[in-house]
């Protein structure tokens, strides 16, 4: 679903991302774990074709983000560390926006809102402009905008940040019905908990470079994310 070889990206004298090379599979959830400016949000933003790269090729579902970036945007989502959506919208306009780049018919576009909406408690307010959101509506409204499309590929930079607790128990439902239904999701997070219980697998990056991936178990062994962080944070 998501193939990203030797990816490199350097910013003046410092490599954000160095040779970096991750397989994402349909049906994982695949959690990337670093540090504040390991280069997690530089490989996102790399994948989904926001930023350019120096070196390395990235494919997204078969496709070359770089090459036919088009093609790859219709099948995947993204939503950054903080939604930049358009306040002057109100949040109905902004879904039927956002449905309409990508072709969505009008009846599947108004089941799927009212669908996520409810989930999400946000119905009564999607009349309201967006400017009068509270950070987690926001945020709310964003991961309705990502799964609009039913898109293949959902990456995702700090999903979890300024969701309350039945809004993330939602969301992480919604992550795992996602893939149990073929697709796949590659996300940043610093709630290693939820890592912990959630990811199929999880890669841990540390200034730039790769430092382990593998499955959950393979990763932690018998010890708790938390501490194979830590002791490589470490070293």
């Amino acid at each position: 679903m998501l193939r990203i070889e030797h990816l490199t990206k350097t910013y003046g004298d410092k490599k954000a991302v160095d040779d970096l090379t991750l397989h994402i599979q349909p049906k994982e959830i695949f959690g990337f774990i670093g540090h504040n400016g390991a280069g997690k949000s530089t490989t996102l933003k790399s994948a989904v074709g926001i930023l350019p790269f120096d070196s390395g090729t990235i494919m997204v579902n078969g496709h070359s983000i770089t090459s036919d970036p088009v093609t790859c945007k219709k099948d995947l989502a993204y939503i950054p560390d903080n939604p930049d959506l358009y306040e002057f919208m109100s949040g109905i306009k902004y879904l039927n926006f956002i449905a309409d780049i990508f072709g969505i018919p009008a009846d599947v576009r108004q089941e799927r809102i009212h669908r996520y909406a409810a989930v999400f408690e946000l119905t009564a307010d999607l009349a309201q402009p967006i400017s009068s959101y509270s950070h987690g509506m926001k945020q709310k409204l964003a991961l309705i905008s990502a799964w609009i499309h039913d898109p293949k590929l959902i990456i995702m930079d700090e999903p979890f940040v300024g969701l309350d607790p039945k809004a993330s128990h939602l969301l992480k439902e919604m992550m795992r019905d996602h893939c149990d239904r073929g697709g796949a999701i590659f996300f940043s997070t610093h709630v290693l908990e939820v890592a912990e219980k959630l990811c199929d697998k999880v890669a841990i990056i540390k200034q730039g470079k790769l430092v382990k991936v593998g499955t959950m178990e393979e990763v932690k062994g018998d010890d708790s994310l938390e501490e194979v962080f830590l002791e490589l944070e470490a070293e």
